[in-house]
């Protein structure tokens, strides 16, 4: 049975543990790192923001199409092979897109990057989980989730640092060393499992490959892109869409009838996995949405710098690690996992509302420690459930399987997250402005009050009157703008908040089995 032969002990685990982690932490850092240096590429590359925002589009695009074929690949080409060449593609992308001279050999570069990356996350949990015997599953999900949770949180503040005190192609320079040293520890450590023999090329599954990458490259594109090209208003959007909706049916189809196919849906008959890849799309939606809601907002609302940003995140990662190996514990003591995951999504809630409830045009950065705290805590007793869950009934081959669907949701989760909060509060943004400004009339006497303030001010700083009402006027108009933007990101901490207060019943009902006959028979049958 392959299953045993792979699990590791003594030192050579934890060398091969240390090696899984550092490839995740290579990937997921890169997803988010990017966030605080796209002001310095755009100067730099003579971008505008809608084309440097590609830079982390094409990485997640790269990223999702890769994910449900990692398990495919493994067979084909040896799971050691793939995942040193996974990383060894990400270092060489990684100095190219440092060395990019203009934006769109950048996001070439990191498209590529990202269909080496995606290959990281769900090999490394592949190999964690099967290192480790069975009962200590827990743990090993514990020490993953470390580099999972931490890894998105970690990217703004190192990112900030980088680019204030170096430059922004460090931020990818940064990867090579460690790339490397993984890619030998990958060589001399990480050992294949038996598969089944590889299918001949006329056995390979193409047209599923072309249709998953139709589906899932176009859903990403108008994930993505639909803001910025104004939905469905938009020609490439809806073609982009019809794309998508035909390459998943197609895709499903295909995968349901092919002999070989490049994607095994038959692990879904697995209830758990089922579940738990829900769980994951909806723990993304709120564990990238928040990555990215806060360091915007207190970057372009407050004024703060990229590092003072980045640097806020910390304390709730720290915390997040700390929760780690505690959960690991109270699950292989047996503490019920969907009980922790509606902890968790109940602290996420908490979160969110406290959020909410402290956003101003100028909140002070102690405001923020305590709901940052509660968050981490939150993400801490959501991860591990979740993956454990997922993977507890899978064996041998269909843990890989199951830990794909579940990254990919989670990915999946997250872009659908940051496209409805950027268009949710571009939308929003725009009708308080539109409701703002229908008091700033000339019949209301603290907008006169102030605007002539302003004049007044200006005047006596040696302004010409012409110039300084000009000025003044620009600066009412900005205060609009400003508050208008606090009161769209106030909307969007309380409806994620109210999205995972609304799961915590349903997550209550999950029951979960301990291996029973059917969850062994549903397994096996995936065989």
């Amino acid at each position: 049975m392959q299953q045993e032969s792979l699990i590791e002990y003594g030192s050579r685990r934890v060398v091969i543990t240390i090696t899984a982690i550092m490839c995740a932490l290579l990937e997921i850092v890169d997803t988010t790192i990017v966030n605080v240096a796209l002001n310095d590429m755009k100067g730099n590359l003579g971008a505008t923001l809608s084309e440097v925002s590609w830079v982390i589009t094409a990485y997640a695009i790269g990223n999702v199409i890769v994910v449900p074929m990692t398990s495919w690949f493994s067979q084909q080409f040896g799971r050691r092979n793939y995942y040193a060449a996974s990383v060894i593609i990400f270092t060489i992308c990684s100095f190219l897109c440092g060395n990019a001279t203009n934006i769109w050999e950048l996001v070439f570069f990191r498209f590529v990057q990202g269909l080496g990356g995606g290959a990281l996350l769900v090999t490394s949990q592949t190999i964690i989980t099967e290192s480790y015997p069975p009962e200590k599953r827990g743990m090993a999900q514990a020490i993953y989730g470390l580099g999972v949770i931490i890894g998105p949180t970690l990217g703004p503040p190192l990112g900030g640092y980088i680019v204030t005190n170096f430059s922004w192609p460090y931020i990818f320079y940064i990867n090579i060393p460690i790339g490397i040293i993984a890619a030998l520890f990958i060589f001399e450590f990480v050992r294949s499992p038996k598969y089944a023999e590889k299918k001949s090329a006329s056995q390979i599954d193409y047209l599923g490959i072309v249709l998953l990458m139709a589906f899932v490259g176009s859903l990403q594109y108008v994930l993505e892109r639909g803001q910025e090209e104004d939905w469905f208003n938009n020609t490439s959007i809806v073609i982009m869409t019809i794309v998508a909706v035909f390459g998943f049916f197609f895709f499903i189809w295909r995968e349901l009838t092919y002999d070989n196919p490049i994607v095994e849906l038959r692990v879904l008959k697995n209830g758990n996995l089922r579940i738990g890849t829900i769980l994951s799309f909806i723990m993304g939606f709120g564990l990238y949405g928040s990555t990215f809601i806060v360091p915007l907002y207190t970057q372009s609302t407050l004024g703060w710098t990229a590092q003072q940003a980045g640097m806020l995140m910390v304390p709730a990662a720290l915390t997040t690690a700390f929760m780690m190996p505690i959960i690991g514990r109270l699950l292989q003591k047996g503490v019920s996992q969907p009980l922790l995951v509606a902890c968790g999504m109940f602290l996420f809630f908490v979160y969110s509302f406290w959020g909410y409830k402290i956003l101003t045009p100028d909140t002070a950065e102690d405001n923020f420690f305590w709901m940052l705290i509660v968050r981490g805590i939150g993400m801490g007793m959501l991860f591990i459930p979740i993956t454990t869950m997922s993977l507890s009934t899978l064996k041998g081959q269909q843990i890989g399987q199951g830990a794909a669907f579940t990254g990919m949701m989670r990915q999946l989760g997250g872009s659908f997250g940051i496209a409805l909060i950027t268009t949710f509060m571009s939308r929003q943004g725009q009708s308080y402005r539109a409701n703002l400004i229908e008091n700033y009339t000339a019949d209301n006497p603290l907008y006169q009050q102030k605007l002539n303030g302003l004049i007044s001010k200006f005047s006596m700083s040696g302004m010409p009157h012409d110039q300084a009402v000009g000025s003044a006027n620009k600066m009412m108009e900005l205060s609009v703008l400003k508050q208008a933007s606090v009161l769209s990101y106030m909307d969007v901490f309380l409806y994620l908040g109210l999205l995972f207060l609304i799961c915590v019943p349903f997550v209550l009902m999950i029951r979960t089995k301990k291996a029973s006959k059917e969850d062994l028979a549903a397994a096996a049958g995936g065989h």
